[in-house]
């Protein structure tokens, strides 16, 4: 049964036969067969199409040999009920066509109700659980509310985040409106996960290394931490964020029974950081997968050491597969984790 998996001991702290892996974006360009898909359809039409986005779901479980599936999605794709008007361009990834930058943008903006709103999420969840009949667990996830602010405020992606942090120091009032609105998004759509199958859940705070500790303390933290403690069930959470190795100790305190490792950081050091009493994932570069295979062996070998054979390690990327990377280094990355790790 995967409730007694590999990856959900691991994310509990309880002791496993060897390291668990899975990997962000793990399906992805990199493969053949996601590709082969990719050309049939949009991207958006892939996420909400259910025996789509199962099928994608399934690949890298069958060729990877990973220990956790990951539901095939978007982190913006809740973003569209709230009133957003979203689009992936070619080559420029997301971009928000009517981008939140008042209060009056704030109050149009709508709380959904997932089963109404996104019910092809949860239905592809629900295949994804059937299909895998207990051979590895399922993930579910969401943007983390600030993430998902960055990009509604930017209209898109941003180098330096002028705009979301000229919300934040210079209405503080209106953030704050819209950062309740994005906890309450984000919580009743990973609970609806939750309810229709995922077995754990990671929150991703993708761009949140953009801000110092006290900017996180004050304008992020309360709203992260009201989404952990919000959670319905016994699924556990990922706290993922990059470039965060200033944030540890603050994102352990906004929740999570993992929290994720970036590789600007020795993963030893930042558990040590973050406390044993919770689990780490994470968090080889994602740009080592294209060095020879000897070199991949060897960092992941130092990122197991790191981690001291302590129970609650699941290995990881720092970020996500790059869509170039050959798939067989991606192969063997998880067969040696498997194979070094043997307790």
């Amino acid at each position: 049964m995967s409730e007694e998996s590999t990856f959900l001991r691991a994310c509990r702290r309880q002791p496993t036969d060897y390291t668990p892996v899975w990997l962000m974006r793990q399906a992805g360009r990199y493969m053949k067969e996601y590709r082969a898909i990719r050309q049939k359809y949009s991207f958006l039409a892939m996420c909400k199409t259910p025996d789509v986005a199962a099928e994608v779901t399934l690949q890298p479980v069958e060729k990877l040999g990973v220990d956790a599936a990951i539901i095939f999605s978007d982190i913006l794709v809740p973003l569209e009920p709230m009133g957003i008007d979203l689009e992936y361009a070619q080559g420029e990834g997301p971009v928000i066509h009517n981008p939140v930058r008042t209060a009056a943008d704030i109050d149009k903006l709508r709380v959904i109700t997932p089963e109404e709103d996104v019910p092809f999420v949860l239905a592809a969840v629900r295949k994804v659980r059937q299909a895998l009949d207990g051979k590895v667990p399922l993930i579910g996830f969401a943007g983390a509310p600030f993430t998902l602010a960055s990009y509604m405020i930017e209209g898109g992606h941003s180098r330096n985040f002028i705009r979301t942090k000229q919300l934040m120091y210079r209405h503080p009032g209106d953030w704050h409106r819209l950062m309740e609105k994005l906890a309450d998004v984000t919580l009743r759509y990973l609970n609806a996960q939750i309810e229709a199958g995922a077995q754990a859940v990671q929150m991703f705070d993708s761009w949140v290394g953009c801000l110092n500790p006290d900017d996180y303390a004050a304008f992020v933290l309360p709203y992260s931490r009201r989404v952990f403690q919000g959670l319905q069930g016994s699924a556990p959470a990922i706290h993922f964020g990059t470039i965060s190795s200033t944030l540890l100790e603050h994102m352990r305190e906004a929740g999570g029974d993992v929290i994720g490792v970036d590789w600007r950081i020795d993963l030893g050091t930042a558990w040590q950081r973050i406390g044993y009493d919770r689990a780490v994932q994470g968090n080889l570069d994602p740009v080592a997968l294209f060095s020879p295979l000897a070199s991949v062996r060897k960092l992941a070998r130092k990122i197991l050491e790191s981690a001291g054979n302590r129970p609650g390690h699941i290995f990881n990327l720092g970020h996500g597969i790059l869509p170039e990377t050959p798939a067989e280094n991606v192969i063997a990355l998880v067969d040696t984790v498997h194979e070094l790790s043997q307790r």
